[in-house]
């Protein structure tokens, strides 16, 4: 397989281009407030861009026997559907069910199995933390993280190798900290659940 690498201008080009790097006022899935947003939806709805994207992953974990890839619902199950038939390994992705992260539709996680966790964007790391305690949890081998966008740059520590196809340090705030907020700046939620 042939593994060609992009460098962070051009996959924000593909952002701005899809219409996918928001700017404004952003109530993001973990609670924080944000003036920038990553719609990955927006990107992965071009198959060229999510295999091109996903492609910068599976280059980490090409070699790592990888028998597994699970996501978190809903923003990386095509990340991880992707990553996971370009690694030819079994698909599956976990869901919230009364705000806790479940394996639900018959989906499980072998004894021994080797795995790799996928998500779209990675800000505290939240979904991701909770997914790798599902593989811990029903005996699988967590073999790293993989993601799209990594907003912390670099500083969460996932306890396993992780990559990220860019990694930029994107501010965010405590509600109570916003300074949008005070400057009376119109707070959108543009993600796909609840906040917990």
């Amino acid at each position: 397989m042939q593994f060609s690498q992009i460098s962070t201008e051009q996959v924000l080009n593909i952002f701005k281009e899809t219409g996918a790097l928001l700017e404004g006022h952003f109530l993001l899935t973990s609670g924080l407030h944000s003036p920038k947003y990553f719609q990955c939806a927006k990107v992965l709805q071009y198959p060229e861009y999510a295999e091109l994207l996903c492609r910068q992953i599976s280059r980490h974990f090409y070699t790592s026997e990888v028998e597994l890839v699970i996501s978190p619902a809903v923003g990386g199950i095509i990340v991880g559907y992707e990553v996971a038939r370009q690694l030819e390994a079994r698909n599956i992705f976990a869901e919230r069910e009364s705000g806790v992260m479940k394996l639900r539709r018959g989906f499980e996680i072998k004894q021994g199995e080797r795995v790799l966790v996928c998500e779209d964007v990675v800000t505290t790391g939240g979904s991701v933390f909770e997914v790798i305690e599902l593989v811990k949890n029903a005996g699988g081998k967590l073999i790293g993280v993989g993601c799209i966008v990594d907003r912390s740059g670099g500083k969460i520590d996932f306890g396993t190798r992780f990559s990220a196809v860019i990694r930029l340090e994107v501010p965010y705030f405590k509600p109570e900290e916003c300074p949008l907020c005070k400057e009376g700046v119109e707070l959108v939620k543009p993600g796909s659940r609840g906040i917990y």
